[in-house]
């Protein structure tokens, strides 16, 4: 019989069923070898004394870590302002949790980083898999997973992206914001800007271009963007640059909520009304958007659903299923105060 406090092995249950290890191990494992008789008794041991597989040993028998790495590339501050992470965290756990898999997660300060994280779960067998997060431009973690033979979801990346170890959950920008000028425009505004994340991420840039297109089709011009870093410190210095200009906008879609909450929260020393002077649009439609005074209107995305839609492309992958074309991640409009 285990000592209180020490976990079971398989010894103490042969011990307290009167049989050898390997006909505990047999019995355990479904195996043949013992008799219906005695796999009964050794189970029914294993539950008294409360016997729970190793993990470890688990993962060397079916060469599975059970487990999926996650290597958030952001500054901490930053990370502890947004609340995108957090709901997209969940996402995925709500799916993997379903089917006994672990979340390995890290925050590191860059890309470079996060490829030796990556490279070192992968060697020791940490994970079966990653997703990946704001991909850069060019970025060195792809091509890290890809000579490693990681299996990979890239989570905003682009829909194009595709191998027997990688799968793709895109966005659509373009619609969503057709969205919100259409929107905009019929509210009287005719001048209008956004301010982005970050230029170096791959996201940044593919937003840039559907904001370019959507603008010029129906403003008649390509309409401003300044870039920001995605905290509210960022986004109203970006406004600040923008209300400087000879012509400034009337109405600015902000890539996160942060930017666009701090910005309300802080019009008065902008010397402006929301949305008598500015109307302002967020881009995620987090509680920050229904807290706000006013409250904000924003293109809302199920930021939860994006994480168990991530967790299952990659569960797929594992699982050798082919994951197909997930579908790009939808954005609604919901029109509150703000404009």
């Amino acid at each position: 019989m285990s000592a209180p406090g020490r976990r079971p092995t398989i010894r103490d249950i042969a011990l307290a069923a009167g049989v050898s290890k390997a006909s505990v191990s047999y019995a355990l494992n479904g195996g043949p070898g013992v008799s219906a008789a005695t796999r009964e008794r050794v189970l029914a041991v294993a539950a008294q004394l409360g016997w729970r597989p190793s993990a470890a040993a688990r993962s060397l028998s079916h060469a599975r870590a059970h487990a999926v790495g996650l290597a958030v590339a952001r500054d901490v501050r930053l990370l502890g302002e947004e609340p995108y992470y957090m709901r997209f965290i969940s996402g995925m756990e709500a799916v993997l949790a379903a089917e006994g898999t672990s979340l390995l997660l890290t925050v590191v300060p860059d890309v470079g980083t996060a490829v030796d994280v990556l490279r070192t779960w992968w060697a020791e067998r940490r994970v079966d898999g990653v997703v990946l997060t704001d991909l850069l431009v060019d970025d060195p973690r792809l091509a890290a997973v890809r000579e490693v033979g990681v299996p990979c979801v890239l989570r905003g990346g682009p829909g194009d992206v595709r191998g027997p170890q990688v799968a793709a959950a895109p966005e659509d920008h373009r619609q969503a914001f057709t969205d919100v000028v259409e929107h905009l425009l019929e509210r009287g505004h005719r001048r209008l800007a956004r301010v982005s994340g970050p230029p170096s991420f791959a996201h940044t840039r593919r937003r840039d271009e559907a904001w370019a297109r959507v603008t010029a089709r129906l403003v008649g011009r390509a309409e401003p963007v300044v870039a920001a870093d995605y905290s509210g410190a960022g986004g109203v210095a970006a406004v600040r640059e923008l209300l400087a200009r000879e012509h400034p906008p009337t109405a600015v879609v902000f890539d996160n909520d942060v930017m666009a909450a701090t910005v309300v929260a802080e019009r008065a020393a902008l010397g402006v009304s929301v949305p008598g002077d500015l109307a302002v649009v967020a881009g995620d439609d987090s509680l920050l958007c229904r807290l706000a005074t006013p409250a904000i209107t924003s293109l809302r995305r199920d930021v939860v659903a994006d994480g168990a839609v991530s967790a299952r492309l990659l569960l797929d992958l594992l699982a050798g299923r082919d994951p197909g074309p997930a579908g790009p991640g939808t954005r609604d409009l919901v029109v509150r105060a703000s404009t």
